[in-house]
């Protein structure tokens, strides 16, 4: 009964950050790696299609057999999918139709699944919800995307800033030198990359028990911190130079002041909220002007309970790698993770923009060195 109430609520929060979106909105594809509403709604509903009413019904019939080619993401053993930057070219099928196949969906997966005695497929499901919730947090990430590039910098929600909030705490905390268990071990759901409890030896370090504020990084612009190169890695300077980056994503200087699209729509940034969309190489350069240095993922990790976090995904220094034993899952599940594990950086904590009950002191985000569209910050350490 909890696994259908939960099913239910999830999928219900999906729909009603939509509903702010007008219908124009939900096919537009700003940029590779920012997909559109419309396919976030559909591959959620394929995941549970495919997954789970088809393996449980081997005569079950699909809504539409084309959408297993439309919204299969990077499931290789699942079959052919549309390239990711082919995504925004689907004015077909329409919005409506795929609101259509997940009330389809949802119909036939809430007839069943308080029927559902197998652990595997009730593992299923849980991924699935698990799955949603970060495609939620992608809708909101991607939604931004769009509307902050677009030229009248439209307001999705008054209600939405979600980078107005401030530290709550101002001090930072000692950890000494010694051996710590790393990796998931307490009861409930977490993605196999956090298996593998192992043991990990840190130095002593001291971490801030605050994030990096938009008017400690205006002090960075203000300083040449883009124009420096000493304070760059190489990549990053480079990066940096062929993009023509001088200041964190959404911000724009009006007029001598600094202003930041927030889904709130255009405003003055508050130089006491926590920063927020910035990249790996744009936070390892801040580090270094502060003669401090970003956290291991493994710091982070022993230090997480003694930390106020969830505001912001925080930049480690940690490179996304799996954990000593780690084996990837046979078929289309085990590509989840696994496969991913190569030129990527670790994230931990949560942020404003993650959906709730999503977080845990264990989870390994992971994004490219140079992405900056996701809510992330910086937490410091000496």
């Amino acid at each position: 009964m909890q696994l259908k109430e939960n099913y239910k609520k999830i999928r219900t929060a999906t729909i009603a950050f939509c509903n702010h979106l007008e219908i124009e909105d939900f096919a537009i594809q700003v940029a590779k790696f920012a997909s559109p509403a419309k396919w976030h709604l559909a591959h959620t509903t394929w995941f549970f299609e495919t997954f789970i009413l088809k393996e449980i019904d081997k005569n079950y019939l699909e809504f539409d057999a084309n959408f297993n080619y439309l919204f299969n993401s990077y499931y290789n053993n699942v079959g052919s999918r549309v390239l990711q930057n082919n995504r925004g070219n689907m004015s077909r099928p329409s919005t409506n139709t795929v609101f259509e196949y997940r009330k389809h969906v949802d119909t036939k997966m809430l007839a069943v699944i308080d029927r559902i005695t197998d652990q595997k497929i009730i593992d299923l499901i849980v991924l699935g919800l698990q799955h949603e919730q970060q495609h939620q947090e992608l809708l909101v990430t991607d939604v931004k995307y769009m509307l902050g590039h677009n030229p009248l910098l439209p307001t999705f929600a008054d209600t939405y800033n979600l980078v107005a909030h401030k530290n709550t705490a101002h001090t930072s905390i000692k950890i000494a030198a010694g051996v710590y268990t790393i990796g998931h071990q307490e009861k409930g759901f977490c993605y196999d990359n956090e298996l593998g409890v192992h043991k990990v030896y840190v130095a002593d370090f001291e971490i801030d028990n605050y994030l990096v504020t938009n008017r400690d990084f205006i002090e960075f612009i203000e300083a040449g911190g883009y124009a420096d190169f000493n304070l760059w890695l190489d990549e990053g300077w480079s990066w940096i130079q062929d993009q023509k980056i001088n200041a964190p994503m959404y911000w724009h200087k009006i007029n001598n002041q600094w202003h930041y699209y927030t889904l709130a729509g255009l405003q003055k940034i508050d130089l006491d909220a926590v920063l927020c969309h910035i990249s790996y190489f744009e936070a390892n350069a801040f580090a270094t002007f502060k003669n401090k240095r970003l956290p291991t993922e493994f710091e982070w990790e022993i230090a997480a309970k003694k930390l106020d976090w969830g505001l912001r995904w925080e930049w480690t220094n940690s490179a996304y790698l799996p954990y000593p034993g780690f084996v990837t899952a046979n078929g289309a599940v085990g590509e989840y993770n696994g496969k991913f594990m190569s030129n990527k950086m670790v994230l931990r904590g949560a942020s404003t923009a993650t959906s709730a009950n999503h977080s845990r002191h264990t989870y390994r985000n992971f994004f490219s060195a140079t992405d900056r569209w996701q809510f992330t910050g910086i937490r410091l350490v000496k």
